[in-house]
């Protein structure tokens, strides 16, 4: 038999390569074991207290499946060197565990191993021995299987995803332990369907995980995945394009190999759509068959690119060993993380040496079954094949793990300690199930590394990932980088197929421009227009698919990056409208001054009595509050300047008003009740008056209190705001719009009344009409306020600012200049008529007497 090639990382080289020295050299290394002097010939089959079953590959198909027609229409007589090597992989670990008196003291375990083809029609045959009753060839047809003994205790295998489905199911009804080193797919954690399967090799849901951040940490977006058709590729595809749609990596194309049909036409096939798809990035998630037959047609048509290769073919040397696989590209693989068994090759070159010792029959037995001997070429094996293991450095150690594990297992189970164990095989019943639950709580360390199973029976395993590189014809694996729950990647360590060395692009469209987000074109997210962000929308990731809406309480302008919160302004005493209301609000301030200075050199008069004594300075002095009030609406608000704002707005008016009142009330009085009116005239000027006006203030004091209670500060109608702008003015919150209507409608209700209440009155002839100022006045505050409500309601938020201060001021201008103006241009140009007898009827309550009709 003819030695393979070897292909290994370059870390491992070491190893071996010191290992080859000192068996050259033959001094200064340790000696070999002494249990190596034990070694039985028998390659598949040794007795023990205990078996364990073992599934692997060590043969390859050889007749044609479609021509299949009875139960053994099945050839498999090309011996594969891999399987054959994991099968020896086994017999190694159970004779160095039969070497360790205090991991099983007394007990010697045995086992028997067995040929799968790759085949499910093959496999089911030694599936049936190895659950057999023990000792015998018969599987009993029972009610109740829990003190069931089988053949063997657990199996190891089989090595391909596409065989545990026919024997997992069967295997779990028994809760025999399936501990398999290669079957990957991440259908088996499901414990209900598969009860008793483990592994020792991770999951594809971590391998997919793990190909997922490795295209994210280059950016590639655009890629095809390539799988074959069985359960490993069919299931690893489906996770993978699964995964990268949720990380926004398109799959533009995916393809399953044919496993057990001709494939050269559908490899063409998937190709030519890989070509058109214009990706730069394969991901091939194939078991190793198929895979050598996809890049064989691969390099038949000169193609380059980066191709990521999964844990089934990423160290195949049947791959690597293609003749021109150095013209494809970069290859990325990821490799089962593991260490290396020294004694191993040891072991296979003194097991070849006693092989080599015994008699050779000249023709093998072909009528032997394959349950006997399952494979009669391998009595042919000698020291010249010893490298043939070398091919399963890695895979190895997934064996010899699993076979520790149910050793530990084992030991725990039968209550050992280093000299005996509680309980004895020969004498005690020990049964499958309890194994498998002894393996599930089991923690062990192997190699420098703690092994454990989760609750799904996966390993805390991960990968390496590694770079294939061509030299001289061969490939030499350099690791790159390892992955357990999250990617470690050296990039400096790569070497990039690509002229300039730096790394290939991958993607169906260029990015877009700053504060674009992608409109998808056809399928594919990956495929887009770049479409401008709204105002109110911002861009918060280059990858991201969609605008995003600005928080709240900020805004945003076309294509913004970001969002900022919103610029207020306000009515800033430099703005030419602050100056402009300033100016107003000192002219009728002035207007307050002269008149108060006028009246208050005439006090005692009786044009100063008939318009309120001293009332009128209170009126004056109220209506002066109005004005310096305003001042509140100018400048940069605060929560206290808007508290104080509106009440104060609306209350100096309403003393002024009151005042007002009380002057209209006895005007009524005296033209309604003339008979009554001086009799209590006195006491209606006096306490009456009084009465009136605080009865008035009191109620707008509750109103502006009632408003200044339900109304919100300043920094909550701030915080309330719904923004929808970057810069906007800025003025107190005129909220609640009932308490503020019922302030300012109370004042134009004390107007009213007071209109009402003098409209109809007599003009006193050859007197002072004092009813006619209060008419005029009242009216034009009514009229001013009542079109101030469909004026403001129409504003923005300046112009009501505006608008509310303009009219506070006309309406106090026009109190002045209707009920103080005629009695001041009275007492400036005609002095003469400020006597008694001209305001007789207010003063004295002497009814006016009604004009004679002609």
């Amino acid at each position: 038999m003819s030695s393979v090639q070897l292909f290994q990382p370059s870390r491992m080289a070491k190893e071996w390569t010191l290992l080859l020295l000192c068996g050259i050299l033959g001094s200064g290394c340790s000696e070999k074991p002494a249990w190596f002097k034990n070694i039985t010939t028998s390659l598949f089959k040794s007795p023990g207290d205990i078996l364990i079953g073992g599934l692997f590959p060590i043969n390859e198909l050889t007749s044609d499946l479609s021509k299949r027609v009875k139960p053994d229409d099945l050839e498999c007589n090309s011996i594969s060197t891999y399987g054959v090597s994991l099968a020896l992989a086994m017999k190694f670990s159970l004779d160095e565990i039969n070497s360790k008196e205090y991991l099983l003291p007394g007990i010697t375990l045995g086992f028997e191993s067995y040929d799968t083809c790759m085949q499910p029609a093959v496999v089911m045959r030694p599936v049936l021995q190895l659950l057999t009753k023990e000792s015998t060839k018969e599987l009993d047809i029972a009610c109740n299987y829990t003190d069931y003994k089988p053949r063997v205790i657990a199996i190891i295998g089989p090595n391909s995803s596409e065989l545990v489905p026919v024997i997992g199911k069967l295997i779990g009804f028994f809760l025999m332990p399936l501990i398999s080193y290669g079957a990957t797919s991440d259908v088996f954690s499901d414990k209900e369907t598969f009860p008793s399967f483990m592994r020792t090799v991770p999951s594809d849901r971590w391998q997919v995980a793990a190909m997922v951040q490795l295209l994210k940490e280059f950016g590639w977006k655009w890629v095809s995945v390539v799988g074959s058709d069985d359960e490993y590729g069919q299931k690893g595809q489906e996770l993978f394009s699964s995964m990268a749609n949720e990380q926004s990596i398109c799959v533009a194309y995916q393809g399953l190999i044919p496993v057990y049909s001709d494939q050269e036409q559908t490899v063409k096939e998937i190709l030519s759509r890989i070509e058109d798809a214009k990706v730069g990035v394969v991901v091939v998630f194939s078991s190793p068959k198929p895979a050598r037959d996809f890049f064989i047609e691969v390099i038949k048509r000169n193609m380059t690119g980066v191709w990521v290769a999964s844990t089934a073919w990423a160290l195949n040397d049947a791959v690597a060993t293609l003749p021109g696989i150095s013209s494809i590209g970069t290859v990325l693989a990821f490799a089962d993380i593991t260490r290396p068994l020294h004694l191993f090759t040891p072991y296979i070159d003194e097991l070849f040496t006693k092989l080599e010792e015994m008699p050779i029959p000249e023709q093998p037995d072909t009528d032997i079954s394959p349950l006997d001997n399952p494979c009669p070429m391998c009595s042919y094996l000698s020291k010249a094949n010893v490298s043939m293991v070398q091919t399963v450095e890695r895979s190895a150690f997934s064996v010899y793990t699993a076979i520790y594990c149910a050793a530990h297992a084992l030991h725990n189970l039968l209550g050992c300690n280093a000299t005996h164990c509680a309980l004895n095989p020969r004498t005690d019943n020990v049964y499958p199930w309890q194994l498998l639950q002894s393996l599930q709580k089991l923690s062990v360390d192997l190699e420098g590394v703690n092994f454990k199973f989760d609750k799904e029976g996966n390993p805390n395993v991960g990968y390496d990932v590694m770079q294939w590189n061509f030299s001289d014809n061969t490939v030499h694996l350099d690791i790159i980088g390892n992955f357990y729950q999250n990617l470690t990647i050296n990039e400096k360590k790569i070497k990039w197929h690509t002229e300039n060395g730096k790394v290939p692009m991958s993607t169906c469209s260029s990015d877009c421009g700053i504060g674009q987000v992608r409109r998808v074109k056809g399928f594919h997210s990956c495929c887009f227009d770049c479409i401008d962000c709204k105002e109110g929308t911002f861009l918060n990731n280059s990858d991201d698919i969609q605008c995003k809406s600005c928080p709240a309480g900020q805004w945003s302008t076309l294509r913004s990056t970001s969002c900022i919160y919103p610029i207020y302004t306000y009515l800033d005493w430099s703005n030419y409208e602050s100056i402009g209301l300033i100016l107003g609000g000192v002219l009728v301030l002035v207007s307050h001054v002269w008149v108060g200075a006028l009246f208050f050199k005439h006090r005692g008069t009786p044009l100063v009595k008939s318009a309120g004594g001293l009332l009128s300075g209170l009126m004056l002095l109220s209506l002066a509050g109005t004005c310096v009030s305003l001042v509140l609406f100018l400048g940069q608000p605060g929560d206290i300047v808007c508290r104080l704002q509106g009440p104060l707005n609306a209350f100096f008016p309403t003393v002024a008003l009151s005042v007002i009142l009380t002057i209209s009330l006895q005007i009524v009085c005296i033209t309604e009740f003339p008979e009554k009116s001086c009799d209590h005239l006195e006491n209606i000027r006096g306490r009456g008056s009084l009465f009136v006006i605080l009865g008035c203030c009191g109620v707008q004091a509750g109103l502006c209190g009632w408003y200044a209670q339900e109304a919100p500060s300043l920094t909550q109608y701030v915080a309330s705001l719904e923004v929808t702008y970057i810069k906007t003015f800025l003025r107190c919150p005129v909220e609640p719009m009932l308490n503020f209507g019922l302030m300012l409608g109370f004042n134009v209700l004390l107007a009213l009344v007071s209109f009402m209440a003098t409209f109809m009155a007599l003009k006193p002839p050859g007197q002072y009409n004092v009813a006619r100022d209060i008419t005029i006045s009242t009216l034009s505050y009514c009229v001013l306020w009542v079109m101030f409500i469909p004026i403001y309601t129409s504003l923005n938020d300046k112009e009501k600012s505006i608008a509310q201060v303009g009219v506070s001021l006309l309406s106090n201008l026009g109190l002045v200049a209707a009920y103080f103006f005629p009695k001041c241009q009275l007492l400036v140009k005609h002095p003469e008529l400020n006597t008694d007898d001209h305001f007789r009827t207010f003063l004295e309550g002497v009814p006016p007497t009604p004009p004679e009709e002609s």
